[in-house]
C-alpha cells in the first residue's frame, strides 16, 4: 500500500491536469462536474459535518465525499474523454489502476469507509 502511495503522489500533476480537463468537458455531465466542485467547495469550507477541529476525523468526512465524487466523475465521462485530458500512459487509466489509486487515496480513512471504497471502485 506505501509504494502504491507514493506512486500516486508522484502522479499528482497528472490527476490534476485530468481533474482541470475534465471539469470544463462539455461532454462531461453537469452533475458530475457540480458534485466535485461542491466536494471541494465542502472541504474549504468552515461548515463541515464533523469539525476539522477534531483530529483525523474532521478530514476523514472531507476525502470521503471529495473521493466518492472524482470516483463518479472519472467512472461517467468514459475512456475516451479520459484520454483526451490524461497526459501520461493510456494504461494508468485501466479499471485496476484507478482502483488502485481510490483505494490509495482512502489510506488514511478508517477501515470500514475504505472497504466501501474498494468495493465501489472494484465495481467499475
Amino acid at each position: 500500500m506505501k509504494r502504491s502511495v507514493m506512486r500516486i503522489i508522484r502522479q499528482i500533476p497528472s490527476y490534476l491536469r485530468l481533474l482541470v480537463g475534465l471539469i470544463g468537458d462539455r461532454r462531461v455531465s453537469r452533475i458530475d462536474r457540480f458534485m466535485v466542485i461542491a466536494a471541494v467547495a465542502y472541504i474549504v469550507s468552515p461548515l463541515d459535518f464533523i469539525p476539522d477541529l477534531i483530529p483525523f476525523l474532521g478530514e476523514v468526512d472531507d476525502v470521503f465525499l471529495l473521493m466518492m465524487a472524482l470516483q463518479r466523475l472519472v467512472e461517467n465521462a468514459g475512456l475516451t474523454v479520459l484520454l483526451d485530458h490524461w497526459r501520461g500512459d493510456p494504461e494508468e487509466l485501466d479499471d485496476l489502476n484507478v482502483a488502485s489509486v481510490i483505494s490509495a487515496a482512502g489510506f488514511f480513512l478508517p477501515p470500514r469507509m475504505r472497504r466501501r471504497l474498494r468495493r465501489m471502485a472494484g465495481a467499475r
